[in-house]
């Protein structure tokens, strides 16, 4: 798997790239992603994704994780569980600023914050959502699994 990671800020620290590296693949493999599957993941400030969640969005604050998949069905989403991953799956845009806010709210390391956000861009890249309460249920289950049979814990 081919991931591309772009570091806007400067700030994140190459040992947690190759950390989060090392579970997209983990967590592409559990979910049978190809080999061959292409992936971006772009470190940003909070300016800089409130201006993607505004313009593509319609909400003018910044969030922690935005993804943005290749291949979308008509309602917006990439309907691609279970069915053949497109090469190309999309970018996932990380504000490190929310991370390192989120990371002291929540009581876990930035790293920690990190990796969940990471999962939770790439499983919206593979057309999870949590728009109803059993699709929250199943990619929260989803994302706390991965981190844990990782070995990445709160």
């Amino acid at each position: 798997m081919f991931i591309d990671f772009h570091d806007n800020t400067k700030s994140v620290p190459t040992d947690y790239v190759d950390l989060l590296q090392r579970l997209i693949i983990f967590t592409a493999k559990k979910e049978g992603v190809t080999k061959e599957a292409e992936v971006s993941v772009n470190f940003v400030d909070d300016k800089e994704i409130q201006e993607l969640n505004r313009n593509y969005r319609q909400k003018d604050m910044p969030t922690d994780v935005i993804s943005f998949a290749l291949q979308e069905s008509v309602e917006g989403e990439v309907d691609i569980i279970g069915e053949d991953i497109p090469l190309a799956l999309g970018d996932i845009v990380i504000s490190v600023d929310r991370a390192k806010e989120q990371a002291l709210d929540y009581d876990h390391s930035y790293e920690r914050e990190l990796a969940f956000l990471t999962i939770h861009g790439f499983l919206h890249l593979l057309g999870y959502d949590h728009m109803t309460e059993a699709d929250e249920t199943i990619m929260f289950a989803k994302q706390e699994a991965y981190l844990g049979d990782f070995g990445i814990e709160r």
